[in-house]
């Protein structure tokens, strides 16, 4: 099809046509805070929106006193019951961040700490520790008791 449209074009036969003025929509600036990430979502719904904010403004979400840039996440590939409540780390290793979401799990994989650059979670984990039971989305003072 692109064959005969540039055919077309080449010998003055495609028309222009107005949009029409009916549905049109108007899709505002993305701000910062449209980025937090909400872990009350399913895994799935949270790693497009992860996708959607790169490279502005970057998926977001605090982890103690720190507001931590997401930018790559996978979905685990077996899905597995999640024990853990929405944000709550559940595995840490050199391969992802395991993060228990609303519903399933996902996997992150490239991490950026405030004033640092975005690193893969290897490299993040050497300057950063987290363990298992730390929750993503709970502020320090905010942090729920043992």
């Amino acid at each position: 099809m692109i064959v005969e449209a540039l055919e077309l074009a080449a010998c003055g036969g495609l028309a222009r046509t107005s949009q029409p003025a009916e549905g049109i929509t108007y899709a505002h600036k993305i701000e910062k805070h449209e980025a937090a990430i909400d872990w009350r979502q399913p895994a799935a719904v949270i790693e497009r929106r992860i996708r959607a904010f790169d490279p502005f403004p970057g998926a977001s979400s605090a982890l103690g006193a720190d507001i931590i840039k997401i930018w790559r996440s996978e979905i685990e590939s077996c899905p597995r019951p999640s024990d853990g409540r929405p944000g709550q780390i559940l595995q840490v290793n050199d391969e992802g961040i395991d993060v228990a979401c609303g519903e399933g799990t996902l996997r992150l994989t490239e991490l950026q700490r405030p004033g640092g650059k975005r690193l893969p979670v290897r490299e993040f984990l050497r300057g950063h520790a987290l363990q298992p039971d730390q929750r993503f989305g709970v502020e320090a003072d905010e942090s729920p008791a043992p």
